[in-house]
């Protein structure tokens, strides 16, 4: 696994993208960092910037470097994505129209690792064209998203990943709204 992991982080380091196996379903993903690389991933992906993608990071201390509060729910046994608003360090355009983020502390361990070796968060947005139906394994991704795709990660092709994230939304009062 030490060497996927390495070849992972270089890709992201070198602006690439990845498809990836994740804490809830197989994603494409790109450092968060990297306007250019999240600008592939709507390319790829054929989505509109209004729907924005989300970011994963691998703990408590990385989510404290994209916002000043870390609700409770953030550290949920089951995936949950939490809508920030006016994170900092993340690609401008990773923002929603409304300067607005998701990001999830992730519980997958080989996420944990490639972002812990990388340094930052990465994107983790499912992998399919807009629109169309999520894939619950590897093989059920599209040919188009493959070979979009810098670098797929030679991990769990065989297991179903059929559970998207719980999303939750922090109001400005601090109100915390279900969307998903």
């Amino acid at each position: 696994m030490q060497k996927i992991i390495k070849e992972t982080v270089n890709t992201l380091k070198n602006g690439g993208i990845i498809l990836y196996p994740t804490d809830t379903i197989w994603g494409i993903g790109c450092d968060a960092t990297n306007e250019k690389a999240v600008k592939k991933i709507y390319y790829l992906k054929k989505r509109i910037y209004s729907k924005a993608l989300i970011s994963l990071v691998a703990n408590k201390n990385q989510l404290s470097t994209h916002t000043d509060y870390i609700p409770i729910e953030a550290f949920n046994a089951e995936p949950t994505t939490i809508i920030y608003s006016f994170p900092k360090g993340l690609a401008k355009n990773l923002m929603a129209d409304d300067n607005s983020a998701a990001i999830r502390i992730t519980n997958d361990q080989f996420c944990k690792k490639v972002i812990l070796k990388l340094g930052k968060a990465i994107v983790s947005t499912s992998a399919n064209i807009s629109g169309q139906n999520n894939a619950s394994c590897f093989n059920e991704i599209s040919d188009d998203i493959i070979k979009g795709v810098d670098y797929v990660v030679n991990l769990r092709k065989n297991d179903k990943m059929t559970i998207a994230s719980s999303i939750l939304k922090i109001k400005n009062n601090r109100e915390i709204i279900k969307i998903r």
